[in-house]
């Protein structure tokens, strides 16, 4: 049976008697929900509560604790601005020291009691009579005016559709739902998947897997992963010397925005790191069949670039085998690939992913007239406005939400900046007694029509792959096509005149039914809120 954590939205259990009001419901603690609701916090704002289905902070951190988990980002980049880590042991952190970090960030805001833990969230639901949320949980239900969805995109993990793999018999669990109870030494195991948790994994089960088969449906590009610990002065200079872990961040910042240009206007330019991982491959693989396996047949940075120096060195060791004939089906005690060999296994590894333009917590957010929020996608495909709210959805902000991704720096970076603009719109709203806000479509349709325009010219829509970023409709609806300085500026402020809004004195006066939004361009207020901004469109 495949261990599986339950979505962070569902609409299953029974929910406890009784309502809870609050201002604000933020859903899921990981970077973006813990640092919406310190923000928060530091806002004057005391009218939220946190809902998180773990029994503790830290999102994917806290799910993910597979042998060899570790960050990908440089670890000076992967942190809040506002709290720089001052303890990190090496330049690109494993999962316990990532975890701790976001632990000790709770700990020392003081935002834990603020959190409701152990808690499913069942449904969203948007009531027009009440111009609030209805929030059904496992833990009873909440009203709200505003709900801040938090959960991420790598949240929910995605299983592969293989026929018979729910008869297997032997051990099975995704990289995300690790199960420590499993003593995988001395055992045949297949790992399916070779994306960024795999080559992790693949290495350290090597080490004691009688046999290891690795299925590979796409090779990707690997290149050499520059790891290694801090030296004492390093360390001490970190810790006590003004200026220098702002400097060394900085410096890591600009470094990974050079890569935009390759990544998202001239592909080109991604030659010379294209070279730098064949060159990797060659150096740790001398076997020309292996090799030939393992060379990718897209250009580098359509898909995401992972990062090791023992993978390509694992997959060579005489107990692994790479399988690249598919897999035909699963039987009780085996994998039998497409070309009819049939492998019997005693454990298996799902590493294929997440859930990420297909998240099953869609279905469960229900906006105006009651359409789920996945209806809505698979209409015009996953789209917002800035990452961060949806037409249909009132008094809704999604954080890490579609095109908010990135294929080159840290999300906490892109995080904070969508954190600044609800912020920012709390302000707004609070300012001039707004009661709904919701992005006009018309707008949105044009920031998106913008959004594929500049993704058009990317790697990532022209360079030979099918990878996540993409959705049913063709589109990249995951990944920003720009500088992240630029998404930084785009929601520096939050520009009212983008949303049709209506006041608390309007919806108190009239029925919901009745109630006509007054577009912010309209009002004086919103104008002046909106200041000497010159669109709400990029």
């Amino acid at each position: 049976m495949v261990a599986y954590m339950s979505p962070q939205v569902t609409d299953t259990s029974a929910v406890a008697e009784g309502t809870r009001e609050v201002g604000i419901v933020v859903i899921g603690s990981g970077f973006a929900g813990l640092g919406a609701a310190i923000r928060l916090s530091q806002a004057g704002r005391t009218d939220f509560v946190v809902l998180e289905r773990g029994d503790d902070v830290g999102g994917t951190w806290r799910d993910n604790t597979y042998p060899g988990a570790a960050c990908d980002v440089p670890s000076q980049l992967y942190s809040y601005s506002f709290a720089p880590n001052k303890q990190w042991s090496r330049s690109f952190s494993p999962q316990p020291e990532i975890q701790r970090y976001i632990q000790s960030v709770a700990d020392k805001y003081k935002i834990r009691d603020k959190h409701v833990f152990g808690c499913d969230v069942q449904s969203v639901r948007w009531d027009e009579s009440a111009h609030r949320w209805k929030i059904q949980t496992s833990k009873g239900d909440f009203s709200a005016r505003f709900v801040v969805s938090a959960v991420g995109a790598l949240c929910e993990p995605a299983l592969p559709d293989i026929k018979g793999i729910g008869s297997f018999e032997g051990q099975i669990f995704h990289s995300a739902r690790w199960d420590h109870d499993s003593d995988l030494a001395g055992k045949r195991v297949a790992v399916i998947g070779t994306g960024a948790s795999a080559i992790q994994i693949v290495p350290q089960v090597a080490k004691i897997a009688s046999r290891l088969d690795v299925y590979q449906r796409t090779a990707p590009w690997v290149l050499p992963r520059v790891d290694r610990e801090y030296t004492a002065a390093e360390r001490f200079a970190y810790k006590n010397v003004p200026g220098f872990q702002k400097l060394a961040r900085l410096g890591v910042y600009a470094t990974r925005e050079t890569q935009v240009v390759g990544l998202a206007k001239a592909p080109v330019f991604m030659k010379p790191i294209e070279w730098l991982a064949k060159a990797h491959l060659r150096r740790q693989i001398s076997d020309p069949v292996l090799r030939g396996k393992v060379t990718p047949n897209f250009r580098i940075g359509c898909k995401r670039m992972l990062i090791s120096n023992n993978y390509f060195p694992a997959l060579s060791q005489p107990n692994v085998d790479v399988v690249t004939d598919g897999i035909d089906e699963v039987t009780a005690n085996a994998v039998v690939a497409k070309d009819g060999t049939r492998r019997e296994v005693d454990a298996i590894i799902v590493a294929t992913g997440f859930h990420v333009t297909d998240s099953p917590t869609f279905e469960h957010i229900y906006g105006r007239d009651g359409v789920p929020l996945s209806e809505t996608f698979a209409k015009i495909g996953q789209q917002g406005y800035k990452g961060t709210t949806v037409s249909g959805y009132p008094n809704m902000f999604f954080l890490v939400g579609p095109n908010t991704g990135l294929g080159h720096s840290s999300m906490v970076y892109m995080i904070e900046s969508q954190i600044n603009y609800v912020v920012d719109a709390m302000r707004a709203i609070d300012r001039y007694d707004i009661g709904t806000v919701e992005v006009r479509r018309d707008v949105q349709d044009r920031y998106n029509a913008d959004l594929q325009s500049a993704l058009s010219s990317s790697v990532w829509m022209n360079g030979g792959c099918a990878s996540w970023y993409l959705d049913e409709h063709g589109n990249n609806t995951t990944l920003w096509p720009g500088f992240t300085f630029q998404f930084r500026d785009e929601t520096k402020k939050f520009d009212l005149i983008a949303y049709d809004t209506v006041s608390r004195k309007e919806l108190a006066a009239a029925p919901a039914a009745k109630a006509t939004a007054t577009k912010a361009k309209a009002k004086p207020a919103a104008n002046a809120a909106a200041g000497d901004e010159k669109a709400a469109a990029r």
